[in-house]
């Protein structure tokens, strides 16, 4: 039977795999209601569904990370398919690639193989005729494009929300916390750490934080500003004080050089400094396309000693010669044996790190003028130690959406695990992406807890935000040794989700229907 032909032999039952995706930003086409379309159209049809190839909660955007596809595709290749066709909703729940010429190419490779690729809700047979050809071309370029106006319009909604005053997420930062608003304005209570809005309707602003907090957030500009000591020096003072930031051991000269070089200290609401749009590649932006409102939250400091503090900070960096910079990168280099981010910014009588990278076009150029070639990146000391921060925020949220989805969760902090409706338990970990010597992103895992799932979250390429995640079970993957890269296999791929849905659908608890009597 010619493998473009859009009818089966009617005396016989053609065996087909289904595939199946539900993405994100399309809940209305469930998983649930695409099989029961493929069903009803294979009966009209005369297919037999014998496998299901389900990828839920997956974006169509790329191929990575939907391990559903991966394995239809490998069986394919592999020649391991017992069927003859594959049956799929449309055109679009294969994917919305944003080059049209990979769909083709992965329908190619079934059709190579002698298996059809069926859609069953377009309304043109895929019988490989011209007609068809043009139609599935125009389709697959409007799929990508939806994708593509759909980034744009989310991205300009929240630009307005940036520019009206609202929050799009990060802690708050000392001296400051957040405010939840309700759809008219009103305020409706301090976001704890860890907590975030649950209705769509929600915002959130920033407000002073507690009174102690803010003071001493104007005594570090004092005496920066009016009495010239240095960021370490004011970290002194601060540790020797007894005086703690939240959530950290002690003050750094990192920690206070943030404080002295962020505008929400001063009550403006900026954002897109990185972008990541369609999952295509994570950009450091330009200030030129950073998003801004200035005077959106109430000002801890004047803006005019802020800016003194800044034009300090810059000067510092301005005075020195591009050669004495790096001498005293690579004297740091010797006394220390490495260099990076965060011990350029721990460090007295340097210029900060992101003025190493203004000057030299980013720290590796530097560290390559000052005679450092590291073999590993030790910004990695930095990187986790954000992490360590970010932990409690992310843990915070799923254990606040558990419970709204009706889950008793129970919490125990000495271990971090989480007991989830008495039945089973979970515990987190945050995977810090790093990049193979060929550039490739690789991630680390390494967990020796007792949970009964492993929920891995791999951070995206800043080690800012999740970028998926693993739903282990314990008696799944060992993971005391794991090793991620970006394609991982069916093996390994099967567990990874873009979000946390069907994790919460494991908690959800449905009610039991009671028997006739």
């Amino acid at each position: 039977m010619s493998v473009d032909s859009a009818v089966p032999d009617p005396d016989r039952l053609v065996r087909a795999a289904q595939y199946i995706r539900m993405s994100t930003e399309h809940q209305q086409y469930s998983t649930e209601n695409q099989a029961d379309i493929i069903r009803d159209y294979a009966s009209a049809r005369g297919y037999e569904i014998v496998k299901t190839y389900a990828d839920e909660g997956k974006s169509g955007l790329r191929i990575e990370g939907r391990a559903a596809l991966t394995a239809l595709l490998s069986d394919v290749e592999a020649g391991n398919a017992d069927f003859e066709a594959v049956i799929v909703y449309d055109i679009s729940r294969w994917g919305r690639f944003q080059d049209s010429d990979e769909s083709a190419y992965y329908e190619y490779t079934c059709k190579r193989a002698g298996i059809r690729v069926v859609y069953c809700a377009e309304q043109f047979e895929n019988d490989g005729s011209p007609v068809s050809t043009i139609i599935k071309g125009v389709k697959r370029a409007m799929a990508g494009e939806y994708s593509r106006e759909l980034s744009a319009k989310v991205f300009k909604g929240q630009c307005r929300l940036i520019e009206l005053g609202f929050r799009q997420g990060g802690p708050a930062g000392f001296g400051l916390r957040r405010m939840l608003l309700d759809q008219s304005g009103e305020q409706k209570g301090l976001l704890d750490r860890g907590e975030h809005k649950s209705l769509q309707t929600d915002r959130v602003v920033l407000v002073k934080g507690p009174e102690d907090e803010v003071a001493l957030v104007g005594d570090i500009y004092q005496r920066f500003v009016q009495e010239g000591l240095s960021e370490r020096q004011i970290a002194d003072l601060l540790n020797d004080r007894g005086l703690r930031p939240e959530g950290d051991s002690e003050w750094t000269r990192g920690r206070v050089h943030s404080i002295l070089t962020n505008e929400k200290y001063i009550g403006n609401n900026v954002w897109n400094r990185t972008s990541f749009k369609l999952k295509q590649q994570h950009v450091v932006n330009g200030e030129d396309d950073w998003v801004r409102a200035n005077g959106a939250f109430p000002a801890l400091v004047a803006p005019d000693v802020f800016y003194m503090a800044r034009g300090i900070i810059q000067e510092r960096g301005r005075r020195l010669s591009t050669e004495e910079m790096i001498q005293r990168l690579a004297r740091l280099h010797e006394g220390h044996g490495y260099l990076s981010g965060a011990l350029i910014d721990d460090t007295d009588g340097l210029p900060s790190s992101t003025a190493y990278r203004a000057r030299f076009g980013g720290l590796v150029e530097a560290y390559r003028e000052a005679g450092y070639s590291p073999d590993r990146c030790y910004d990695y000391v930095e990187i986790n130690r954000r992490l360590r921060l970010t932990y409690p925020n992310i843990l915070g949220d799923l254990i606040q959406n558990l419970e709204a989805v009706g889950a008793t969760v129970e919490h125990d902090e000495s271990s971090n695990l989480l007991s989830i409706n008495g039945i089973y338990t979970a515990s987190m970990l945050l995977s810090r992406c790093s990049q193979t010597p060929a550039g490739a992103p690789k991630w680390r895992v390494s967990d020796h807890s007792a949970a009964d799932v492993v929920i891995v979250v791999r951070m995206d390429p800043a080690n800012e935000q999740p970028s998926d995640y693993f739903l282990i079970p314990r008696m799944g993957i060992p993971l005391t040794k794991l090793r991620l890269q970006q394609h991982n296999g069916a093996r390994i791929d099967t567990y990874r989700f873009d979000t946390l849905s069907f994790f919460l659908g494991m908690a959800t608890l449905l009610p039991v229907r009671e028997g006739a009597a």
